[in-house]
């Protein structure tokens, strides 16, 4: 349970409820539970790891007060910053890609940081959002919080994230599904269940365009594309997503992710983002071929829907 007296919004970051999915769960020979990370007070699972990464950068002395943060991110590691960032007294920039939503960069620059967008290049490109922050960290001296690579990053999810779903689900788990952007969560929980629960198996949800899940399933890249869901998948594998730990990846096309992301708004009265969508797809193919007794597949809801009500997929299909 939350601590609702707690002195300072950070801490109240974390133990987010698991939730079962009665509705679009209904008929699968296991439960399909839901960890509601866009229920925490940032609204995204990144507020885990922007914690802890700007925890581990003061006891390391890396950052003093009044010092700049910068982080390349895709919304919601910056989110999860700039509530840190306001709490500790630092500055912070985050550098997006064009492609993210306007809500996004409105919710960001209330909260007092400096955004700066850049084209949709890839990593190799010096335009790439990462490329640019690295470099304006090094030109500028300020301090890259760099979740990508960041070991901060996965360490969060191994002593948090992985620990409250093996509390809260209340018997076995065969599966944990999550998207990956930075990769962190995958890693971070599959750490923690490989001590604790190993016959868990762990299931990459990647978005058709991104070349992951073609890693996972020969070790080869895939073909990169575009696609519209944010925040997860990559054109090449992110330091802090160790491959080796996934025992399996999904493919879903941003039609599958946005059908199922309003059917959550709807039918189950959670409001998250698109990639909770893709998952929850990834998750339900995993649970049909399940057998009962298996244990519980356990998916990840990664942000809130607050930062996508611009975005075309998210509006309402009918009449006021």
């Amino acid at each position: 349970m939350r601590n609702m007296n707690a002195p300072s919004l950070l801490d109240s970051i974390g133990r987010t409820p698991l939730a079962t999915l009665p509705r679009i769960g209904a008929g699968l020979p296991v439960p399909l539970l839901a960890k509601c990370e866009h229920l925490n007070p940032g609204g995204s699972v990144k507020d885990r790891i922007a914690l802890a990464i700007v925890d581990e950068a003061e006891r390391s002395g890396r950052i003093a007060p009044g010092a700049t943060l910068i982080e390349a991110t895709a919304g919601n590691t910056g989110m999860g910053l700039a509530l840190v960032a306001a709490a500790r007294g630092y500055s912070l920039v985050c550098v997006m890609p064009e492609k993210m939503s306007v809500d996004k960069r409105v919710a960001l620059r209330a909260l007092g940081a400096r955004v700066i967008v850049t084209p949709n290049a890839p990593l190799d490109d010096p335009r790439n959002f990462q490329n640019v922050a690295r470099g304006l960290a090094a030109e500028r001296g300020w301090y890259l919080t760099d979740q990508f690579a960041n070991p901060a990053n996965p360490l969060a999810h191994e002593r948090s994230t992985g620990p409250e779903i093996l509390g809260q689900a209340g018997g076995p788990i065969s599966a944990f599904v999550a998207g990956a952007g930075t990769g962190g969560t995958l890693t971070g929980v599959a750490r923690c269940f490989e001590r604790s629960s190993p016959r868990t198996r762990m299931v990459l949800a990647d978005p058709a365009g991104s070349v992951l899940a073609e890693m996972v399933r020969s070790g080869r890249p895939g073909v990169d594309g575009a696609y519209q869901v944010e925040g997860i998948g990559s054109s090449r594998v992110p330091p802090n997503l160790e491959l080796a730990r996934v025992h399996r990846a999904e493919v879903v096309i941003d039609d599958e992710s946005f059908a199922m992301t309003r059917r959550l708004w709807s039918e189950e009265g959670l409001l998250v983002g698109g990639s909770s969508g893709t998952a929850v797809v990834a998750a339900l193919r995993v649970a049909r071929e399940s057998n009962p007794g298996d244990g519980a597949v356990v998916v990840l809801l990664p942000d809130s829907w607050d930062r996508y009500r611009s975005k075309e997929w998210a509006q309402p299909a009918g009449p006021d």
